[in-house]
């Protein structure tokens, strides 16, 4: 197999065609809701952050599998049109990762997943030059396995990684060992340390895994992250919400790509923070990733939600 081109960032974990529904009024048990609107997206975590990195200017490539369906056509198309170099395994006969996504009125959102087991990236079926030919390696978690070795690849070349987890999937410890900076859902740190207040859980996660960073996304109330020497809570933006599918993954998307331009811890979850409330602007999980003058314009200008704050501390 011919050697593989230095990208800026690989990623190996999720892509999912995402059906939103947009709802004025959220069903209760046993109810009848009409709905007026439907889209059919391409969105998944992993997928959707290196879009992200791609359409910022970095350079990047996308592992994962797809099925021989209409919606790994739609997938392969977007990735193209981004402009993303991909490495996918197709499975003659599966059926694509699939999510119905339910919007409320606020702009946030309940996703039901199916997936097809056959769909589960192996170990064997990746390549160790698609993963160290990077300067920075994205995860998710979900085919766990293949992120063990992939990480594991990259921590020995040297190659920072990155994760984006919210759940606890058999043998994620032994992921958790090969990251570098762990940026996981609100409750993560504390289901997975048995602590239930978030500060000290992501003290003991980073202690625990040895990372340079835990941190938990807080939706509208930011992000705290704990790097060792000091706890930041980085408030979120207040914008129009329309949807709030993908945030997550473009926050971790502007994280990246702060940390590739080598800038500072705050700059870098302000500029993510910044990122994924732009995209809450629009519908899908990739709808509204905005040019980097956009998301410096937020930066600047915007306001914050006001909310229950975390003292940033030291030690």
């Amino acid at each position: 197999m011919a050697k593989a081109s230095k990208v800026d960032l690989v990623g190996v974990g999720l892509n999912a065609t995402d059906t939103v529904i947009p709802l004025s009024t959220y069903p209760t048990r046993g109810s009848k809701t009409e709905y007026s609107a439907v889209s059919t997206l391409p969105g998944g975590q992993v997928a959707t952050t290196v879009v992200a990195c791609q359409h910022w200017g970095m350079r990047t490539r996308y592992v994962g599998k797809l099925g021989d369906d209409l919606a790994a056509t739609l997938h392969r198309e977007a990735f193209t049109h981004a402009g993303v170099e991909t490495r996918i395994i197709t499975v003659p006969g599966g059926a694509s990762a699939q999510s119905l996504i339910l919007v409320d009125a606020e702009g946030e959102r309940t996703v039901l997943c199916r997936r097809d087991e056959r769909l589960t990236l192996r170990p064997a079926e990746l390549d160790r030059e698609w993963i160290v030919n990077a300067r920075a390696l994205h995860v998710d978690g979900f085919d766990t396995e293949a992120a063990i070795t992939a990480s594991a690849w990259a921590r020995a070349a040297g190659v920072p990684v990155i994760a984006d987890l919210d759940e606890l999937y058999p043998g994620v410890e032994d992921l958790l060992a090969n990251v570098d900076y762990l940026i996981v859902s609100r409750d993560f740190p504390t289901r997975l340390m048995h602590e239930a207040d978030l500060e000290q859980a992501l003290r003991q996660m980073h202690r625990r895994y040895g990372s340079r960073l835990a941190a938990a996304t807080l939706g509208h109330d930011g992000v705290l992250a704990w790097d060792g020497n000091q706890l930041l809570h980085t408030p979120a933006y207040h914008v129009p919400v329309l949807d709030t599918t993908g945030a997550g993954d473009i926050f971790h998307a502007g994280f990246i790509y702060g940390l590739l331009q080598d800038w500072s811890l705050d700059r870098q979850l302000d500029f993510a923070c910044a990122a994924a409330a732009l995209n809450c602007t629009a519908i899908g999980a990739r709808g509204g990733i905005q040019a980097l003058e956009e998301i410096e314009n937020l930066m600047t200008t915007g306001s914050h939600y006001q909310t229950a704050s975390y003292a940033s501390t030291q030690g």
